[in-house]
């Protein structure tokens, strides 16, 4: 079996209204307000129960403490989130999320990615909105994200630079190459949050056969007239053969490079994860007339295979790109909190038809408690796997 968490922008989508949804369905507070807490940012989260259109669900706001800042810097919000304590997966995610929009920006307005500046984006409760998105999945195990293509919503919206299209040029060119749908209801239906949070995250389309296990509704502000104004977030179980591996509409892309500096490569790694690579890697090897090369290699999602050849074209010196379907058994995994001596660690645990295949502490925490105490690292490793076992 594995984890699947499936989206419904029944009334449009925002990164409050995921990070709401996920709350509703059970996601740790504690936990998700302790990992935002390193990015060094002053804010609270107000969380209380509200209604749209007769739905009951959660409804979340940001609010930020102190004066507003002036609009920051890509390169300045990367580095932010760089310094953060966030897990290595949350904080890879949340850059690429960042990234995303920042390449979006520069195209609609026509300049260089390293002057693009955000108001809104750059705002306290929208980097709270994308980290913690990323931190929602990393406490939920990541599972694999699906969502149903959106209605953009319609009229128009105002922003610094006026009235603007609903949806706006940044938000539109987020979701180019993925399936969208138009009207929906007369206003921003679909936010730069949402639409990074859909784009960098999710698979757009129905997902498989699962079984519902928690249902969470996130309430949005506006009011709709024609529909509650809720995204509504399932987590389940996808269905599986015990014995036969499921087809994960997964591919392998693969090219030789015996031309391109290391320092390109290393970019390319991490540029094929932004576009959606589930991982990326680089191996040694030899090629014609016994010159020394790299394979760059990634697994991807079907559904972002031409923006991760995209990225890895754009970042190296390639000429082409091969690929090739894959199957994988993916083991169903969950974090769980243990208490140890020099503070609380999380658990990544491991499971295949419901027997415990591994357990393995999370090294970020176990570094942190280490740093905290004054304690080598491997003392707290072992005190938290020996904490998971006495249970």
């Amino acid at each position: 079996m594995g984890t699947l968490l499936f989206l419904e922008p029944v009334g449009g989508i925002a990164g409050d209204m995921f990070l709401a949804a996920a709350l509703d369905a059970g996601l740790d507070r504690t936990a998700l307000e302790r990992a935002l807490a390193t990015l060094g940012l002053a804010f609270h989260l107000e969380v209380e129960r509200a209604e749209a259109g007769g739905i009951a669900g959660t409804h979340l706001t940001v609010v930020p403490e102190g004066p507003s800042p002036r609009a920051r810097g890509l390169s300045e919000i990367l580095a932010l989130v760089r310094a953060s304590g966030l897990a290595p997966r949350a904080k890879e995610a949340s850059l690429g999320l960042f990234e995303r929009i920042g390449r979006a920006e520069a195209k609609v307005h026509g300049i260089p990615l390293e002057r693009v500046h955000f108001h809104e984006i750059g705002a306290v409760d929208s980097l709270v909105d994308l980290c913690g998105a990323a931190v929602a999945l990393d406490l939920l195990g990541w599972p694999r994200a699906w969502a149903l293509p959106p209605e953009l919503g319609q009229g128009t919206v105002r922003t610094e630079h006026g009235l603007y299209p609903v949806p706006p040029p940044a938000v539109l060119e987020l979701l180019v190459g993925l399936p969208v749908r138009s009207g929906g209801p007369p206003g921003e239906a679909v936010t730069p949050t949402g639409a990074a949070i859909l784009a960098g995250l999710c698979e757009l389309s129905a997902p498989p056969p699962f079984t519902p296990r928690a249902v969470g509704y996130g309430v949005g502000t506006v009011r709709w007239p024609d529909r509650p104004n809720v995204l509504r977030l399932t987590l389940g179980e996808l269905a599986a053969r015990e014995c036969e591996p499921p087809r994960s509409g997964l591919l392998l892309l693969e090219t030789n490079l015996d031309d391109c500096p290391g320092e390109l490569v290393a970019r390319a790694l991490e540029a094929a994860r932004e576009a959606g690579a589930l991982d990326a890697w680089a191996t040694p090897c030899t090629m014609k007339k016994g010159r020394p090369g790299v394979v760059v290699a990634a697994l991807s999602p079907a559904s972002r295979r031409e923006a991760v050849v995209r990225a890895l074209v754009a970042e190296t010196t390639t000429l082409g790109v091969r690929f090739c379907p894959v199957e994988r058994v993916e083991l169903d995994r969950a974090f769980e909190p243990v208490a140890t001596p020099y503070g609380e660690v999380r658990v990544k645990v491991g499971r295949l038809g419901g027997e415990v295949m591994g357990a393995h502490p999370e090294y970020e925490d176990c570094a942190a408690r280490a740093r905290e105490r004054g304690v080598p690292v491997k003392e707290v490793l072992a005190a938290a796997l020996a904490a998971w076992r006495s249970r």
